[in-house]
Formats: structure tokens, C-alpha cells, sequence
């Protein structure tokens, strides 16, 4: 018997959940501006997290380096087999950046929302699949979780990920063989996830926004769905074209994978008054609608892979 996607949702919690936010949103870290020892200790947490979770070094390494206007920032990468058939290998990239604007004037820009969310729910989900190993079930597709640095930076993370991927860095850790870009199927980018301050709906907290993946919409809707979460489900940003054109291919880490001509998808909560603001803090966040939100994308992956 397969066992059920639902038995990984019972080693997230929302207390885990907010404590997780909350610690990279300490002055330990002074807002992860790229290139700060902020940063490199925020990098260090998520590397152990991924080894906790059972991911695997790619190259032996969890980081990749790169420059920075003179600084270094790292992109931290952990890799997830799939079933091993024999047949051509598919990847399916998922990433968040976890730098935020620091230390500005003396006061810290604690990066919440934006994005201690998205970096909180990529490494839940990899507990959850690790979990869901465990038990298991093995997924058509392998996984590859990525960290981004300098979002803050005009994306340079998530460009120095593409160029690596282009000139063939990157190799499988069990088969050897370079990950080329055709062979990455999907790029799930999670920015942005936690709040409820701007709701698609009057009235409606709970709500979740896909970008991109329009062939995927169904799985979407029927991982909400079948699994009782019940979120609000948008499929655009809040109706406009123009600003759902920006967010997914013009801004943004997507848009460095999007121009690259990846298949991209971008999970979001939107964009709020507090965003990048000293006020997006770990208290702004509604937890129980985050949890939610992780298990609808979690789900949707498992109908995707």
C-alpha cells in the first residue's frame, strides 16, 4: 500500500513553524544582507537543516559561491533522488531566497514575510518528502533544494544557479551525470507566503497564488481540494496582467529562470504594506494559514513529480 502524502503534514505544526521564522528573524542574523556574517550564519542553518533532512551534497558541497560587488554570496543546494529507473533523469528545482535588507541606518529590516516564509516552507517540505521517504514512497522525479542569496542584489543568486546549470556545475550525486537545462522540468519559487494582510477576496484570510504553470492548475485545485485545505486559490496577481507578467518573468529570482526560458511557477501570498519594511516582522505573520499554505504546495508536488 502507498502511504498517504497526509502522514508527512503530522511533523508540521504551527508552533515549529513560528519558532522557525522567528529565529531568522533574530539580530543574530541583522536581516541576512547578502554578504554579512548574518547571512553566512543563516547559510549555515539552512545547510544543517538539509542535512537533517537527508538531502545530499551536490559536488560534495552544500554551498555554491559567487561574487557580489565585491562581497560573497552563497547559494545552498540539497538533492533529493527520485525513483532511479534507468530512463532519462528529471529535476524539479525548488527554491527561496533567504537574504532581506539587513541593517539599514541602524535599524534592522527583519525579512519576515519576505522572505524567512518561503525559506521556512522549502525546508517543510523537505521534511515532509524526507518523512514520506521514510515510509516509502519514492516520487517519478528528482528533487533539488535551493537557497538563493542576494534576491536583494538584483537576483544574482538565483543567476549564478542558472549559470552554473548552463556550464554543466552541477552533476547528480548518485549517477554522475550533469544536470543540463532541459533536463529541469519545473522551477518552484516560494517569495513571500506567510501573510494575510492582502487577500485576494474580502473576508478570505486564507489564500494561496500560483503564477505560472498554467498546466498545472488542476493538480493545484485537486491537491485543495481532496486533501480538505480549502484555500483561496488565485491565478494571477489580483486580477492585473501587467502586474502578473512583472512579478512572474520581469522581478525577482522567477525572472531570472523565467528569461532563461525555464518552466517556472512562483507561490505567493502578495505583496503587503509591511513588505521590506521594518514592520515585516515575525508577528505579522497568520500561521495557521501559512501551515495551510505548505501542505497545498507539498501536495501539488507530489501530484507534479
Amino acid at each position: 500500500m502507498i502511504p498517504s502524502g497526509k502522514n508527512a503534514e503530522r511533523i508540521i505544526n504551527v508552533e515549529k513553524l513560528e519558532d522557525q521564522v522567528t529565529y531568522l528573524c533574530d539580530t543574530l542574523f541583522n536581516g541576512r544582507a547578502t554578504g554579512t556574517s548574518g547571512a553566512n550564519e543563516a547559510a549555515f542553518w539552512i545547510a544543517r537543516r538539509f542535512r537533517k533532512a537527508g538531502l545530499m551534497k551536490m559536488g560534495g558541497l552544500w554551498s555554491r559561491s559567487f561574487e557580489v560587488g565585491g562581497q560573497v554570496g552563497h547559494n545552498i543546494i540539497g538533492f533529493m533522488p527520485g525513483k532511479r529507473s534507468g530512463l532519462k533523469e528529471g529535476y524539479v528545482l525548488v527554491t527561496a531566497h533567504y537574504d532581506s535588507h539587513g541593517k539599514i541606518a541602524g535599524s534592522v529590516y527583519p525579512g519576515a514575510d519576505s522572505n524567512a516564509s518561503g525559506v521556512v516552507a522549502m525546508l517543510s517540505i523537505a521534511d515532509m518528502f524526507a518523512r514520506m521517504k521514510e515510509l516509502g514512497r519514492s516520487y517519478g522525479k528528482n528533487l533539488i533544494f535551493v537557497a538563493t542569496d542576494a534576491r536583494e542584489r538584483n537576483s544574482l543568486g538565483a543567476e549564478a544557479l542558472w549559470k552554473d546549470i548552463v556550464a554543466g556545475v552541477l552533476k547528480d550525486p548518485i549517477s554522475g551525470e550533469t544536470i543540463t537545462p532541459t533536463k529541469i522540468q519545473n522551477v518552484v519559487v516560494l517569495d513571500i507566503l506567510g501573510s494575510s494582510l492582502s487577500p485576494l477576496r474580502k473576508g478570505r484570510k486564507d489564500y494561496l497564488i500560483m503564477l505560472g504553470g498554467a498546466g498545472y492548475k488542476y493538480q493545484l485545485q485537486r491537491a485543495n481540494d481532496a486533501d480538505g485545505l480549502n484555500l483561496d486559490l488565485g491565478f494571477d496577481y489580483y486580477g492585473s496582467e501587467g502586474f502578473t507578467d512583472m512579478f512572474l518573468a520581469r522581478v525577482g529570482d522567477q525572472g531570472v529562470f523565467s528569461r532563461a526560458g525555464a518552466p517556472c511557477v512562483v507561490f505567493t501570498s502578495g505583496i503587503t504594506m509591511k513588505t521590506n519594511k521594518q514592520e515585516d516582522d515575525a508577528r505579522s505573520l497568520n500561521y495557521n494559514v501559512f501551515k495551510r499554505r505548505i501542505f497545498v504546495i507539498f501536495h501539488w508536488l507530489e501530484k507534479v513529480l
